[in-house]
């Protein structure tokens, strides 16, 4: 049976994953949608919401989810982060196609439609693009841009601008994120990184249901720090080249002082211009070590081994 007739007989096997923070607000009604859209879709389907340490009441509302939708829960036992709740589904997911969608509603259902459309077509991922970020304020967007565009020139990563995580994986795109080891995650590096045939499919972002954006300044910071130390090496040319160029200036101004000092005799130099000097190289010395240290930092994380994450409960699982 081909992909056209898995979605036409309704035989296809849908999962989708779904990353909770502090969502208690819209847990219910999000998969009481959910699950009404998938059942529109397929017979086959199921619903794994990833519990990243919620503070507020999401793992009592998503017990209830469990109980009266069948919804599959893992609870972690503290805040991982997002990319470890992605990362967590994926390995739980036994659909033959998985959707990953947040659970406040900015991810419209109504495009599922479109990614099985191109999964049919033969694509093995399609990624959804938002087609505004008016939304967002004026910062986040100048700052998105710029990591986007600094991404595709530093990086041997295709990560298209306004792509985000709300996408459908088929299962060997799975099975080849779940084969990536490395604890410190940037997930959509690893989306590209696995290539496969893949498209974008926009999408209007909707408001959010309740609640609030748990992402924050340096959080976006840290993570497209991630996303530039994992899948990429220019910071650490870059600054061997500027290494190189300053050692070259410092052996043209020692030429520069021998001859000046043997045609002139010694004069007696400026401290001004002696401690701008010394401060403009220290201060490159700092930034050059410091971004040794971003380096130094994640091969400290993966050598250590620790799991990417520890589970505090299971619902819905063959095991429990």
């Amino acid at each position: 049976m081909n992909r056209l007739d898995e979605i036409t007989n309704k035989t296809l096997f849908i999962s989708c994953i779904v990353p909770v923070y502090n969502e208690e607000a819209n847990i219910l009604p999000f998969f009481l949608a959910l699950r009404d859209k998938l059942a529109s879709l397929t017979t086959r389907y199921e619903m794994i919401a990833i519990n990243d340490g919620s503070r507020d009441s999401s793992q009592t509302q998503l017990q209830i989810a469990h109980e009266q939708l069948g919804v599959k829960v893992l609870q972690f036992s503290r805040n991982f982060g997002k990319e470890t709740a992605i990362t967590a589904g994926l390995e739980y997911v036994t659909g033959d196609v998985t959707i990953i969608m947040d659970a406040d509603f900015q991810h419209p259902f109504a495009t599922f439609d479109d990614f099985l459309a191109k999964w049919a077509e033969g694509y093995d991922m399609v990624y959804g693009l938002r087609t505004s970020r008016d939304d967002e304020k004026a910062l986040k967007r100048l700052f998105a841009n710029t990591f986007y565009k600094l991404m595709l020139s530093i990086s041997n990563a295709d990560i298209p601008p306004n792509a985000g995580d709300f996408r459908l994986l088929d299962r060997k795109v799975v099975a080849a994120l779940n084969q990536t080891k490395e604890r410190v995650r940037f997930m959509k590096g690893l989306y590209s990184w696995v290539g496969y045939k893949n498209i974008g499919v926009p999408f209007d972002v909707q408001d959010r249901a309740a609640g609030k954006s748990s992402w924050r300044f340096m959080k976006l910071f840290d993570l497209a720090i991630t996303g530039i130390v994992s899948f990429s090496d220019i910071p650490l040319r870059a600054w061997s080249i500027i290494g190189f160029l300053v050692s070259c200036l410092a052996f043209l101004s020692i030429i520069y002082t021998i001859i000046d000092t043997l045609l002139f005799g010694v004069t007696v130099p400026g401290y001004a211009t002696l401690l701008i000097v010394v401060t403009f190289f220290g201060g490159i010395q700092l930034l050059s070590i410091g971004i040794l240290g971003e380096y130094i930092a994640r091969i400290f994380n993966e050598v250590k081994e620790r799991p990417k994450y520890l589970l505090n409960e299971k619902l819905g699982f063959l095991e429990d």
